[in-house]
């Protein structure tokens, strides 16, 4: 336990950071101009130091994205996060709306498959392009 502790309070570099946790300097850098994390000091070199706080945000913000969540409501999340008093109703209702936008993706995935599933059923798969009865369908024009 005591080893962890130490290690999370060694700073890291740039790059150093990026390789342990999987991502870019370049992302990184992004991360640090909108916000997100901070480096704790410079070196000498002018070299950008991470400590345990910024590697803490990164694995935040690396879950967040994992769950769908954009940088900006990420970004509100940290900011709420900052601020002991607010209330957690403001995570509730970014989470929920998440929730939603999940579900309207799904929904729009399940009619694409349904559409694709209709026109591949028409297809025998085999024989002359021009009668493709996919292309057809997608060739053909709109009523008006």
């Amino acid at each position: 336990m005591l080893s962890m502790e130490r290690d999370m309070n060694t700073p890291l570099t740039i790059g150093a950071l990026a390789r342990r946790e999987g991502v870019t300097a370049e992302a990184l850098r992004y991360y640090e101009r909108l916000g997100l994390i901070e480096s704790s000091r410079r070196t000498a070199s002018n070299y950008r130091l991470y400590d345990g706080e910024a590697r803490r945000r990164l694995r935040f913000v690396r879950r967040a994205q994992e769950l769908g969540f954009s940088l900006t409501q990420i970004g509100e999340m940290l900011s709420l996060h900052a601020r002991p008093e607010a209330d957690m109703s403001e995570v509730k209702v970014l989470a929920e709306s998440k929730i939603a936008d999940i579900s309207a993706k799904i929904n729009d995935l399940q009619r694409m498959k349904s559409g694709l599933e209709a026109l591949t059923a028409h297809c025998p798969g085999h024989g002359l392009i021009a009668g493709c009865p996919i292309l057809n369908a997608l060739l053909k024009e709109d009523p008006e």
